[in-house]
């Protein structure tokens, strides 16, 4: 009865790629908070935490592309904030504005699952519409950037996936 509950569905561990992730997140927030500092604005948000899981522990996966990092993360930010604004605070709107990010990362196929989280974060700190470009976009840029090069260390990975090649339709 609990077997489905407690078997682990990823395939073994590939020390190396892991140990590699564990790097590059590390020299990713590493990198925003110095960008940060130097900015004096943070470049960190909570949600951005999820967002390095994916991108550096599987980075072959479609909701680890820099377009569905960033991409995600825009949708939710815009969505929320301008929920934020125009609704009252409350219980439903919470619920609707994940909701509707969630469907609208979807149907955009930006899917991200941290940019739920993202809404959540804006819906419960009522930020200020530059949340959306410093810490969020800058903070996921950041983290798209940083990817960029660790995974051009060894174990090598091809990041971000090459898009797939158009097919030619007969006239």
């Amino acid at each position: 009865m609990l077997r489905p509950f407690l078997h682990r569905h990823q395939p073994h561990v590939c020390l190396p790629c892991w140990m590699k992730a564990g790097f590059g997140s590390f020299a990713a927030f590493a990198v925003a908070w110095l960008l940060g500092d130097a900015a004096g604005a943070s470049l960190i948000v909570a949600p951005l935490g999820a967002s390095a899981v994916l991108i550096y522990g599987v980075p072959e996966s479609p909701l680890s592309q820099p377009a569905h990092v960033i991409g995600g993360h825009a949708v939710a930010g815009i969505v929320a904030l301008a929920a934020d604004h125009i609704f009252p605070a409350g219980p439903w709107t919470l619920a609707g504005t994940v909701g509707a990010v969630i469907a609208l990362v979807g149907l955009l196929r930006l899917t991200h699952p941290p940019a739920g989280a993202t809404a959540l974060v804006v819906m419960l700190t009522h930020p200020a519409w530059t949340f959306l470009f410093v810490p969020l976009l800058a903070g996921a840029t950041t983290l798209v950037v940083v990817a960029l090069v660790i995974h051009r260390l060894p174990p090598r990975v091809i990041y971000p996936l090459p898009a797939p090649h158009a097919h030619a339709h007969p006239s």
